[in-house]
């Protein structure tokens, strides 16, 4: 089972909403898929609970359950998913570097702004501490639609510190809209921009932890 966690020590950068919509997309592409809600404010939980879809299948864990999540993952695998998504919170917790070690992939989600840039050192740091330097991946996220200055700037900058993902994220109400219905992007508007977006970044992620060149 491949894990794929969402980790940034910053509120408010899209992990959730990135989280939920790509665990929509991988089901669709045949994964048997569990996003698991490590943050304590429960949004990714609460998305699950609103859904009428039984999948992907969505859970959350308390803090006590944190310290098994090596062994609840083995569980898991066992019952036959393939692909697990964890969504944790916008702090440093013994949570968040326990999902970043049993990743095969980390994404840290950023604005296009210098101080969602700035933010993303601490958890790049922490990643590297863990030896974990060829298994993270930045998403630039929000960003303005068209061309921008903005955009290429955060980019180049993002470059700079490790990989990034593509396609960027474009800043789209489709994505805020889906969540509030309990619904991935490519769900709530499969033939939008944004659901195209998601389809591409799931694709890029999937090559990338399948060891095919992205």
């Amino acid at each position: 089972m491949r894990t794929i966690t969402f980790v940034t020590q910053k509120g408010g950068a899209g992990k959730t909403t990135l989280a939920a919509s790509i665990a929509v997309a991988a089901a669709a592409s045949g994964e048997k898929v569990v996003a698991l809600d490590l943050d304590p404010q429960g949004s990714l939980w609460a998305w699950g609970e609103s859904r009428a879809a039984d999948e992907p299948a969505v859970d959350r864990l308390t803090a006590a359950q944190l310290a098994k999540l090596p062994a609840i993952l083995a569980s898991l695998e066992r019952e036959g998913f393939t692909l697990a998504i964890l969504d944790t919170a916008g702090v440093e917790s013994t949570g968040g570097n326990l999902a970043m070690r049993e990743a095969a992939l980390c994404l840290i989600p950023a604005r296009p702004t210098k101080l969602d840039i700035q933010a993303t050192k601490p958890t790049v740091e922490a990643l590297m501490r863990m030896e974990m330097r060829d298994r993270f991946a930045f998403v630039l996220n929000q960003c303005p639609p068209g061309r921008n200055s903005r955009s290429t700037e955060a980019a180049q900058g993002l470059s700079m510190l490790g990989v990034l993902a593509t396609p960027t994220m474009t800043q789209r109400a489709d994505h805020q809209d889906a969540l509030a219905s309990g619904l991935g992007v490519t769900e709530y508007a499969p033939d939008g921009k944004a659901a195209d977006e998601v389809r591409a970044l799931w694709q890029w992620i999937d090559r990338k932890t399948k060891g095919v060149p992205a």
